[in-house]
């Protein structure tokens, strides 16, 4: 059966069917021996030889959605880099996995990791607008105008932030839930207002908390736990 090339990658693991779109456009995919960089293709996975980075598509992975306490000082990509500290070094699953959306490299906590393409763009994707709560702390005494700024908005340079939830628990730490993913979105608000994040920890996505999870550990979510991100 005739699928897009996107929707096969994401069955496969590869990436989210966003992310797998600039993989073609980016050239990585290839048809039969020839590379694909069009969109709109079609192939059949029955009868087509695919390839990513040189290396076969197998799209008949089961589905796995892990869920990792991701530490700081690691990154968030399925490319490993020399002397970089990656999070699929923490990861052991029986098939190919990729962590959806992202944390940067001094950020910590929740971050779930599948092969399930639908789940990520489902997760990922703004209309759907699934709550991603923070713990913050800074270096200096919060001034008592950012709680406003953050439940109205905050110009930054990709744009006017939208409203977020906001719970001040000492005079330099917050908790912070967005519905949106600027890059480094707290990181830039807090810069605004004079303020330097010492630590960044992701507690919930959506209405899946991170829990007693230990840093560094990883676990399979069940159907329960799978639905409370979707929900």
């Amino acid at each position: 059966m005739l699928m897009r090339l996107q929707k096969l990658l994401a069955n496969a693991g590869i990436a989210s069917r966003r992310r797998a779109e600039q993989f073609i456009l980016d050239g990585y995919v290839s048809v039969n021996g020839k590379v694909v960089t069009e969109l709109g293709t079609k192939v059949d996975p029955d009868e087509d030889k695919i390839l990513f980075d040189k290396k076969p598509v197998n799209s008949t992975n089961e589905k796995i959605v892990l869920m990792l306490n991701k530490p700081p000082g690691y990154v968030c990509t399925t490319r490993h880099f020399k002397e970089e500290k990656n999070v699929m070094s923490l990861v052991k699953a029986g098939a190919r996995v990729y962590p959806v959306g992202r944390l940067d490299k001094d950020s910590s906590g929740l971050l779930i990791l599948t092969n399930d393409g639908e789940l990520a763009d489902k997760l990922m994707h703004p209309r759907y607008h699934k709550e991603k709560e923070y713990y913050v702390t800074v270096n200096r005494e919060i001034p008592s105008d950012f709680e406003a700024a953050v439940k109205t908005g905050i110009r930054l340079e990709d744009g006017m932030t939208l409203p977020a939830l906001f719970e001040q628990e000492t005079e330099k730490s917050f908790y912070i839930v967005l519905k949106q993913g600027m890059k480094r979105q707290i990181r830039l608000m807090c810069h605004q207002f004079g303020l330097r994040v010492t630590s960044l920890k992701r507690v919930r996505i959506n209405h899946l908390e991170l829990g007693g999870l230990a840093q560094g550990d990883c676990k399979v979510l069940t159907p329960n736990e799978i639905n409370k991100l979707l929900k």
